[in-house]
């Protein structure tokens, strides 16, 4: 059975099909979204650390939504744990620089692209790269490069680093000083807690078009116990439960159609 027939939706919930303005605002992500926009209004460069599921990509997503393209030039890079070299040629290829020609000519043309970008047009350069994680040591100490303008006695360019937990240990090294140091914030998201569970659950059936949500209190506490406050897995559970109480034809979601969720996604 289609689910919006079963449930009285207007569009399938739990999906990653979420409007920036349709996103639940809670406090943590907030202070972290706030605490990001400062530095950037500073002109300086931050970092965004949370594990897998916690809803780094959304605030992003809500993060560039609030930079004026007046004011701002925003580009994102997804990091692959590429080379010095490739980094910067996929640096490039987003900021619209010719890639070809040796290392140190191309660190020079995204230095001179970016100064110009701000000189010319008035418009401070953001690069957020995201997965950052996965950068190599001798990489992410090359970002420093791009970051020096003038001796270090301009403020030009500013970075967002966006990962996993091992992006905080990377930046703990000793060698990665540097440029841990030119991070003004550090914003970081933690996993649902169970009230947090329960208001996610509401809002996501509610702009999905729902009257009341189909989960009942049990479902919620198992949503809670087998995702672990997760919001990716949240929203497997979720859907996957959703599906099998619609095949069996009732309308209140219970903590056995959970259960039965969790055995589908995780045999």
């Amino acid at each position: 059975m289609d689910l919006r027939s079963a449930f009285g939706l207007h569009t399938t919930p739990f999906t990653r099909e979420v409007r920036i303005e349709d996103q639940l605002v809670m406090p943590m992500h907030e202070e972290a979204l706030e605490g990001l926009l400062r530095a950037l209004d500073g002109r300086m460069s931050a970092a965004l650390i949370a594990p897998a599921g916690t809803g780094k990509t959304a605030l992003l997503r809500r993060l560039v939504a609030r930079l004026p393209e007046a004011r701002y030039q925003v580009r994102t890079v997804k990091v692959t744990g590429l080379s010095k070299r490739d980094l910067c040629r996929e640096i490039a290829a987003a900021c619209g620089v010719p890639s070809a020609g040796s290392y140190p000519a191309l660190v020079r043309r995204l230095t001179e692209r970016f100064e110009a970008t701000l000189d010319d047009g008035g418009v401070r350069p953001v690069l957020v790269l995201d997965e950052a994680h996965e950068l190599r040591p001798e990489v992410l100490s090359m970002l420093r490069l791009l970051t020096n303008f003038k001796m270090d006695s301009r403020l030009v360019l500013s970075l967002v680093l966006s990962g996993q937990p091992p992006l905080a240990t990377l930046l703990r090294r000793d060698d990665q000083e540097a440029i841990a140091r030119r991070l003004a914030f550090y914003a970081t998201l933690r996993t649902l807690s169970d009230e947090e569970t329960r208001a996610y659950v509401e809002h996501r059936c509610a702009i999905a078009g729902a009257a009341r949500s189909p989960f009942d209190l049990t479902s919620v506490d198992a949503l809670y116990e087998m995702s672990r406050g997760n919001l990716r897995a949240i929203d497997s559970l979720a859907l996957e439960a959703l599906g099998i109480a619609a095949r069996a034809k009732v309308t209140v979601v219970c903590a056995g159609h959970i259960v039965s969720a969790r055995k589908v996604l995780y045999p």
